[in-house]
């Protein structure tokens, strides 16, 4: 069964999110060079897969507020992000965002339900390119 897997925050200010954030988790937010991303670590990780030690926690991203990726998102692990959002839209919901990679690490998409939410779709995949 699919389960939830990342979160993600706009923000209009990622430097003044970023420290709001810190002070009042004291979580590690971290820029990425050349993307206007930053990785949200709430929870401590394996050095080596980055996934969280604890089972059942996840940890997220930030990225500039922007078209309709307007409210905090939560991201649904799936087998197969294509296939999930044609049965997505033939139950009435709508593609956001087609899926794109995220170059080493696997696939993302984001879409709308029926009720006007958008949710991130997620697929590990280390050759994504």
């Amino acid at each position: 069964m699919p389960g939830i897997v990342h979160f993600e925050i706009p923000a209009d200010d990622q430097d003044r999110a970023r420290e709001f954030y810190r002070a009042a988790f004291d979580w590690s937010l971290d820029p990425i060079p050349g993307m206007d991303y930053t990785n949200v670590v709430t929870t401590p990780v394996d050095e080596a897969t980055q996934q969280p030690l604890e089972p059942g926690v996840i940890n997220g991203g930030m990225f500039q507020r922007a078209d309709r990726l307007t409210t905090p998102i939560l991201t649904v692990d799936v087998e197969d992000i294509d296939r999930s959002l044609e049965r997505i839209v033939e139950i009435g919901g709508s593609v956001v965002s087609p899926r794109a990679p995220v170059p080493g690490m696997g696939w993302f998409a984001y879409f709308e339900d029926s009720e006007g939410n958008v949710l991130g779709l997620w697929t590990t995949d280390p050759g994504a390119a």
